[in-house]
């Protein structure tokens, strides 16, 4: 150990813990402002109308993935929630530079993950002496959930969708009012929703981050994309003292200690393990294309909300922001919620897809 130099710089987690503060703050703010928006929904317009937050559409990511998709067909960007498909950009854009880094410096539920497990492993260690994990004989298959849940997501809109039914779903009631109830789910939850969100969050406890590496379907994409970005963790294997503290630290546990090169769909990029290295140099992010170097770990964070800003401050400025829906129409559409209803099977969405057909021929006549 005489022969190296010490890592005394381990001052990253703290920065990490002051981003994800930060962000989980702005969510409750535009949470706040989002039960204001419906509360004037609810008075029929007739309180002080609270403009809806363009940022509760970070919350509709499956809605995003279809605003990009038809923006790739049609080069237009839907005009519902435009936010979303800027958001969505700047989640794919961070991946790409770092990773799975969203869910680690961004998500405000990876953040409460994060919370609930280190509780967790703190029962745990006093109960067990040890971490509780899943034997890889299970943690693989359950792994694979969450891509399965992608993969159905995909199919439905990639291969059951033309462009014309993206159109119409994308400017449906449903589609204006998904937020909306997205809320009353959570606001007017059923005694079995109620279970299983209490067992996920029981389960998080006994197994670290059980919902985001088993069953987020976002996660899942980012994991995918990870493969692609430039950074990664590399280990010196000449200095390395083989002490394992850095696959101790790891939340998802990757045997960092093992490899020479972090390349895994689990990696979330949140440094754990190179604050834990008690040696300087040890382990650092290398950025390994188009030119292999060393990017300094204590810009990351920068880096992030650099990119998460830039991103959505152009759909700011190029009025890509707030919907267009208008009062009038969230008031009329708000009316009607109970029946509005998602398209849930083929059936449905073949329904969808000849109902955009007729209206193209319709148009096409006139």
């Amino acid at each position: 150990m005489a022969d190296f130099k010490k890592n005394k710089d381990k001052q990253v987690q703290k920065q990490r813990f002051l981003v994800q503060l930060f962000f989980t703050l702005l969510t409750f703010w535009i949470g706040v402002q989002f039960y204001l928006f419906i509360k004037w929904l609810e008075s029929g317009g007739n309180t002080t109308f609270v403009n809806r937050p363009p940022g509760v559409e970070a919350f509709l990511p499956i809605s995003s993935l279809m605003s990009v998709y038809y923006f790739l067909q049609t080069g237009n960007i839907s005009q519902v929630h435009p936010a979303g498909f800027f958001i969505f950009i700047a989640i794919v854009s961070i991946s790409l530079i770092f990773g799975k880094s969203f869910c680690s410096w961004v998500c405000p539920f990876g953040f409460l993950s994060e919370l609930i497990g280190d509780f967790g492993e703190k029962m745990e260690k006093k109960l067990f002496k040890k971490k509780l994990v899943f034997h890889k004989i299970f943690d693989y298959p359950l792994r694979s959930l969450k891509y399965l849940i992608l993969a159905f997501f995909a199919y439905s809109i990639f291969f059951t969708m033309s462009k014309e039914a993206l159109k119409v779903f994308l400017n449906s009631s449903y589609n204006i009012l998904v937020d909306v109830k997205l809320y009353y789910f959570f606001a007017h939850i059923t005694e079995f929703s109620f279970f299983v969100i209490v067992a996920l969050f029981a389960l998080s406890i006994i197994f670290r981050n059980f919902w985001c590496r088993y069953l987020c379907p976002y996660g899942a994409l980012l994991g995918i994309i990870s493969f692609f970005s430039p950074n990664k963790i590399k280990r010196d294997t000449t200095s390395c003292i083989d002490c394992g503290l850095c696959t101790k630290a790891c939340p998802s546990n990757i045997k960092v200690d093992k490899v020479k090169t972090v390349i895994s769909d689990e990696c979330t990029m949140c440094l754990g393990c190179i604050d834990a290295c008690p040696v300087a140099d040890t382990l650092e992010i290398t950025t390994l294309f188009p030119k292999k170097k060393v990017f300094n770990k204590k810009y990351v964070g920068y880096l992030i909300l650099g990119v998460y800003f830039l991103i959505t401050s152009i759909g700011v400025v190029s009025n890509h922001w707030h919907s267009n829906v208008s009062r009038d129409r969230y008031l009329s559409t708000f009316q009607n919620i109970r029946s509005v209803g998602h398209p849930t099977d083929t059936e449905q969405i073949k329904k969808l897809n000849e109902q955009a057909k007729k209206k193209n021929n319709n148009t096409s006549l006139k």
